[in-house]
């Protein structure tokens, strides 16, 4: 793969270079074990080059026409279409996602980018009245000015540009620290297709390494204004914490354990195909992956049997075969990790209406029923291919169990009443929730983000304005003020 021998390096002030670092981040297939590249860490020295090079260039980037910053994202979203067959590749061999999970990436990328040159034109400033004679109160966005991005290696390429794109749009620098698992298509990639796309140097940097190399200092840094993380609640609280004590700004995008509602109006048939979908899309490494599938006991047979039936369907194996449907978790640490829950919850009362096997990272389905009311599995984030069904006794205690957790991202309920499910979606505690329809969405005008532990703060369309800019008042008094002294 020519992508992870040509971008297995630090790209800092518009140079490629190597980290200055003792030791390599490896970079391998979770499929089949390939080392793909080695990637010398970056010190904290080159974290503060970094951004360091991206304060100095921010100034003239946030003095740039709108319509000429525009036009870098019109080349970024050309250089991605005309790169779509290696970029594919690269998602399959870095990731292990399935060629539906690269496209859907792709295409969740391209949306980013058109949004993105909407919305370098779209800051607007405010002309308020005042109460004193003769005042004129203007109100101006304005950039924060540089932006650190962590990135998570789940939707490395989207969710990284998620908060990349937008922040340049509007006038910022950018530093980003990719997750290692995903050092290549969540950082390296996305450097290579700004340069191509003519981003002149130092606005956008990518610096690979660990904590354990380089500790706190990528958010305590004092160039950041703003924090953009995406990951788990664990590593979010961490980072809010931090850049709190710093006076910095925080977006978290943490984790989920999303509840898809099957009440007893469903259309059956539809919702086992979106309670399927939801919750085994990049073999369920997704933060709005449907953890639960609640049921009303009146129809829980019956779908429970489809459900089941069509999950043991899903073709398991290589993400390089095209009809491959469940490919390999990041790493065999969790797919050891996610096959213990399983062995816990079992023995602890649940019963395998399906039983998945683990071969490597690769983990085939597995679907719990019976879980005890108290059991822990049901209330943290499965990042694997196991679901857990939940049946219930109408809407009350539907509502009690999909709220019974400390997370609140997505959700999704099902009923043949739109009004009905539009008032059940209203009393669950999160930032999104879906009528008749999966639990995964994600659309660039629309405000994406959660509640409770699943996040603070909302990027996409207006929400994204909030998160990187600041808001600047400047008042004219064109009379005379008159002083008490």
């Amino acid at each position: 793969m020519s992508y992870f021998s040509e971008l297995a390096l630090q790209y800092i002030d518009g140079e490629w270079r190597s980290g200055s670092g003792s030791w390599d981040i490896v970079d391998f297939n979770p499929y089949n074990g390939d080392k793909l590249a080695s990637i010398t860490v970056a010190t904290k020295a080159e974290v503060d080059q970094a951004y360091r090079a991206a304060e100095r260039a921010q100034g003239a980037w946030a003095e740039t026409n709108p319509y000429a910053r525009r036009l870098v994202f019109e080349r970024a979203l050309k250089v991605i279409e005309e790169r779509e067959a290696e970029i594919t590749e690269a998602i399959i061999a870095e990731l292990g996602g399935t060629y539906l999970k690269a496209g859907f990436e792709l295409a969740l990328t391209k949306d980013m980018l058109r949004q993105s040159m909407q919305l370098a034109l779209h800051p607007e400033g405010r002309i308020l009245a005042s109460p004193v004679d003769g005042k004129e109160n203007r109100l101006y966005r304005k950039p924060v000015g540089v932006v650190g991005v962590i990135s998570p290696f789940n939707f490395p390429l989207f969710l990284g540009l998620k908060s990349i794109a937008p922040a340049l749009a509007l006038g910022n620098a950018v530093v980003l620290k990719p997750h290692q698992n995903t050092p290549v298509v969540g950082g390296t990639l996305i450097a290579k297709i700004f340069e191509e796309a003519g981003l002149p140097a130092g606005l956008f940097n990518v610096v690979i390494t660990d904590i354990a190399e380089i500790g706190d200092s990528f958010i305590e840094h004092p160039v950041p204004k703003v924090i953009s993380f995406t990951g788990s609640d664990h590593v979010g609280r961490h980072v809010a914490t931090v850049a709190a004590s710093h006076f910095k700004r925080t977006v978290l995008e943490m984790g989920g354990n999303s509840a898809l509602v099957v009440l007893d109006d469903a259309d059956l048939d539809y919702a086992v195909d979106a309670a399927v979908f939801s919750r085994f899309a990049h073999q369920g490494q997704v933060c709005m992956a449907a953890n639960r599938v609640l049921v009303d006991r009146s129809v829980e047979q019956e779908f429970t049997r489809k459900f089941v039936a069509k999950t043991a369907s899903l073709i398991v194996g290589d993400p390089a075969d095209p009809a491959t449907q469940i490919g390999p978790l990041i790493n065999t640490l969790q797919a050891e990790r996610i096959t213990a829950e399983v062995a816990q919850a079992v023995e602890a009362g649940a019963t395998a209406l399906l039983l998945g096997e683990a071969d490597g990272a690769v983990v085939s389905p597995t679907v719990l029923g019976d879980i005890p009311a108290d059991a822990a599995i049901l209330r943290r984030e499965l990042f694997g291919p196991v679901v857990l069904v939940v049946p219930f006794d109408g809407e009350e205690e539907a509502v009690r169990i999909a709220n019974d957790t400390p997370f609140g991202l997505s959700g999704a309920v099902h009923t043949r009443d739109i009004e009905r499910g539009v008032r059940f979606a209203q009393r669950i505690d999160t930032g999104m929730m879906h009528v008749n329809d999966g639990t995964i969405a994600d659309e660039p005008i629309v405000p994406f983000g959660g509640e409770k532990a699943s996040g603070v703060g909302r990027l996409n369309g207006d929400a994204t304005v909030d998160a990187f800019t600041t808001v600047k008042w400047i008042s004219i008094q064109h009379g005379r003020s008159r002083f008490p002294f």
